[in-house]
């Protein structure tokens, strides 16, 4: 275990609408405002997502099992944001997704477009030396203290 300590920065409320691309505006909105880190929850709906759904064994680095959703969902969840050695934003984001009272549990990785709203609290974290560069042995991209 590694750990570092920061402080809260800004605080954002943000709102997405039907049809928006939420991880594509959210990384959009890190680079306009210049979040170097976060924390954030989000809760409401998605209609479309790209998501893993784990692993399909225990392996190091893992052969992720993909799904895509393609009916409105409710969903809530947490995520983290941080740069990667390319000073580019990258979300981490697990979230429960549930229709009809079918509910699942995913890491959502891309195509994402908004269903009706999605509302986010995004806490920026400063005075923290930490990144998220690739970490090949793994296979993602790995939180990482300097």
């Amino acid at each position: 275990m590694e750990y570092k300590t920061g402080n809260i920065g800004r605080i954002f409320t943000i709102r997405f609408d039907d049809g928006d691309d939420f991880l594509d505006s959210l990384s959009t909105l890190a680079e306009k405002e210049n979040i170097k880190a976060g924390w954030f929850n989000i809760i409401g709906g998605l209609r479309r997502a790209e998501v893993v759904t784990g692993p399909k064994e225990a392996t190091m680095p893992p052969d992720p099992v993909w799904a895509t959703v393609d009916e409105p969902q409710e969903v809530i969840g947490v995520g983290s944001l941080f740069r990667d050695e390319n000073n580019v934003p990258k979300i981490h984001l697990h979230t429960a997704l549930g229709h009809h009272g079918r509910t699942m549990t995913v890491c959502v990785r891309k195509g994402t477009k908004t269903y009706l709203i999605l509302e986010v609290y995004l806490i920026e974290i400063n005075d923290i030396n930490a990144s998220r560069p690739w970490f090949p042995a793994g296979g993602f991209n790995r939180l990482t203290f300097s």
